[in-house]
């Protein structure tokens, strides 16, 4: 049923999964601001950040899919696990995608020079709780599993 605890769970995950999106994940600063972000890849010609930043334009959206998706598979407690899996897969892609970005930017800087300051910033702190909530959905699942074994035995 979509009135159980791991619906809000879930929903909190996909939630924060779309707010992560269109946050900065990681800045630099020196003359001007550079931001790392899933939909704003800086004008650096590294390929590796490229790739990194658009990674995580595809795990984002599939960590919030996968979230959505599993609310609705209620009565497939198997199939609304492995989603939920496939969630916490995609968070932890997403994660590093993110990260490597950070790291080739940096060495980008590093490379000209450069003397930058730079830190973590709102897209990475709303990602944090993703996979507590995801594993809590897990733990809401598995209850449901019970109770349901629970009255076929009856």
């Amino acid at each position: 049923m979509l009135a159980r605890i791991q619906t809000l769970y879930l929903f909190l995950a996909a939630l924060l999964a779309a707010v992560s999106m269109f946050l900065p994940f990681w800045s630099f600063s020196s003359d001007h601001l550079f931001i790392v972000s899933d939909f704003g890849a800086s004008q650096i010609a590294d390929i590796t950040y490229t790739v990194s930043c658009f990674a995580g334009t595809v795990f984002s959206p599939l960590t919030a899919l996968m979230a959505l998706v599993a609310i609705f598979q209620f009565k497939n407690r198997a199939l609304q696990t492995m989603l939920i899996i496939a969630a916490i897969v995609f968070f932890v892609l997403d994660l590093f995608s993110g990260l490597a970005a950070a790291h080739f930017m940096n060495q980008h800087f590093l490379a000209l020079g450069t003397v930058v300051s730079h830190g973590p910033g709102a897209g990475l702190y709303s990602m944090l709780p993703e996979p507590v909530l995801l594993f809590l959905g897990i733990k809401g699942v598995k209850e449901d599993e019970k109770i349901a074994n629970a009255y076929k035995r009856l």
